[in-house]
């Protein structure tokens, strides 16, 4: 991990979601390396796909990737590029690091498991800087309105967005009807409470907070 981190620009915004994304496979998602496709899994996706070294890390320590393939990141014919490829990497469930598509992404792929009546549910992360887009207040207040309950965004706030957020993050999804959670980004109990808040009829929200500004 420290060798891959070392060798990329964006290393700061691995860093900031480290804790968030471990937690996450560790202790809260439906997901199993033998069985990455199982149609009831829950599905990651990686909003913030530019700084992907963290979560490679952790696929591999879940058994998603041989670790031997971390060393060839970002190298010639390696699978693991600058931002994460579904259709190379076994785990991945979106092609990311284009900013603000994964919210959308995932209140798609959420409707397309009601049509289909799977049971898995979908996790967004993305990163307050990226909230500038418009395209993810879309999605958050689709998400809202069609009180798509098994949608959970987090959002890593550590003070990136350019206009900053009057107010706080969560006032955002709040005033579209989600269920929001402030928890501190680096402490696993606290994100794993923020993840377990129970919020039927409703998306939740969980604004990771990072001290500083770690991209």
């Amino acid at each position: 991990m420290a060798r891959m981190l070392g060798d990329e620009k964006h290393e700061v915004a691995a860093t900031s979601t480290l804790d968030v994304i471990w937690t996450l496979y560790d202790r809260v998602l439906r997901v199993n390396s033998t069985q990455p496709d199982h149609p009831d899994r829950d599905r990651f996706h990686l909003s913030k796909g530019h700084g992907p070294m963290a979560y490679y890390a952790v696929l591999a320590a879940k058994g998603f990737l041989d670790p031997a393939v971390l060393d060839d990141f970002g190298t010639w014919g390696s699978i693991l590029g600058h931002h994460p490829d579904r259709v190379l990497v076994p785990g991945v469930e979106i092609s990311s690091g284009s900013l603000g598509h994964g919210l959308a992404l995932s209140v798609g792929a959420v409707i397309g498991l009601g049509i289909r009546r799977g049971r898995g549910r979908v996790f967004c992360l993305v990163g307050d800087g990226e909230m500038d887009e418009g395209s993810v207040h879309e999605a958050i207040a689709v998400a809202g309105r069609l009180r798509l309950e098994r949608l959970t965004v987090v959002v890593i706030d550590n003070a990136s967005a350019s206009h900053g957020w009057p107010g706080g993050i969560a006032s955002r999804f709040a005033i579209e009807g989600w269920v929001t959670a402030e928890v501190d980004g680096r402490d696993h109990d606290d994100i794993e409470r923020g993840f377990r808040t129970p919020h039927v009829g409703a998306p939740l929200a969980v604004i990771a907070e990072i001290g500083g500004n770690h991209g």
